[in-house]
């Protein structure tokens, strides 16, 4: 999904180099967490640039090393192993992340939800799919989830999973949370500006070396050459899910690849939205929660956090706004 577009020409280089105001912007792309990440820092030259973005590289790393459901030897995949058996001691940051995580499912009322890991793949989205699995089938595709039954113990700082089959996993928030580590890391190393793009979920800092903000347009699926609106940004974050680039079409209705936890039913309703607040980790949340949602609950929802605007799409093409 490719759901935003930088208006900066930069962002076509790879490792390309600019210099304005005894300031160079030094870009690098890396795949990182099965997706194309992109960094950007603003600095004095290109060797500390470079310097700078391996660093956010071996961050998000090592984040990636710590939640990936993928790698045997990863927390998450310990905390999976022993669903049903036993809690598992886990680090601090682990244990913190997936608290907010029940904490986003909590103010969704279950639209988000970090154990849909355990939901049966019975929805494809290859444009494969021809006809709509069984209501049973649907059912049965979530026994498995449900946050609820996500055991925290703060004192000895376990995560459990109550039943045998239960994953929880973090394919959503978690770029999200490696494109903040990242700013906060070079924030910390005193880089003046910069953008970590994890493949759409965007955290920026600072200006850029001609001192504007940063600036990315929203893309209109049903208007390829019209942004829905532009964004200016210096201290924030960006995160966008959407129907538009994945879905299944059946009977003439479109099925977003975003599922609902509580229901198995691929959302509907709204083609996308988008997120603007401080954190990409909780934007990301809320465009979540939102496409589940929809239109009326998601606007009531974003709403409740100032500190976030959220911009909407309907799959009539119609945009509203929160706050």
């Amino acid at each position: 999904m490719k759901p935003l577009h930088f208006l900066f020409s930069f962002i076509l280089l790879i490792g390309s180099v600019s210099v304005g105001h005894g300031q160079i912007l030094f870009k690098q792309k890396a795949t990182l967490m099965g997706s194309l990440f992109e960094i950007t820092v603003v600095d004095s030259d290109t060797l500390s640039a470079r310097k700078n973005v391996q660093a956010v590289i071996s961050e998000i790393t090592r984040i990636e090393n710590l939640i990936s459901e993928w790698k045997s030897d990863s927390e998450v995949s310990e905390v999976n192993r022993s669903a049903g058996i036993q809690p598992v001691r886990v680090s601090p940051e682990l244990f913190d992340l997936t608290k907010r995580a029940i904490y986003y499912s909590e103010i969704s009322e279950g639209a988000f939800d970090i154990s849909i890991a355990a939901m049966d793949k019975i929805w494809l989205f290859d444009g494969s799919m021809t006809e709509m699995p069984t209501e049973s089938a649907i059912r049965k595709s979530v026994e498995k989830v449900g946050y609820k039954n996500i055991v925290l113990d703060s004192i000895h700082s376990t995560i459990f999973l109550r039943y045998p089959g239960m994953k929880i996993g973090f394919g959503s928030i978690g770029k999200g949370y490696a494109a903040d580590k990242g700013r906060e890391l070079m924030k910390q190393t005193g880089v003046e500006g910069g953008i970590v793009n994890a493949s759409g979920d965007i955290a920026t800092w600072g200006l850029q070396p001609d001192k504007n903000p940063w600036t990315i347009g929203i893309n209109n699926p049903f208007k390829p050459h019209k942004l829905i609106e532009v964004l200016k940004l210096k201290e924030s974050a960006v995160a966008t899910s959407g129907s538009y680039e994945k879905y299944a079409e059946i009977d003439g209705k479109k099925y977003a690849h975003i599922i609902n936890p509580k229901t198995g039913y691929p959302s509907t309703g709204l083609t996308s939205v988008t997120i603007v607040g401080p954190s990409a980790e909780f934007a990301n949340a809320l465009s979540t929660s939102s496409m589940v949602l929809g239109k009326k609950a998601a606007l009531k929802l974003v709403k409740k956090f100032p500190s976030y605007r959220g911009v909407f799409l309907t799959d009539k093409g119609r945009v509203h706004k929160a706050n």
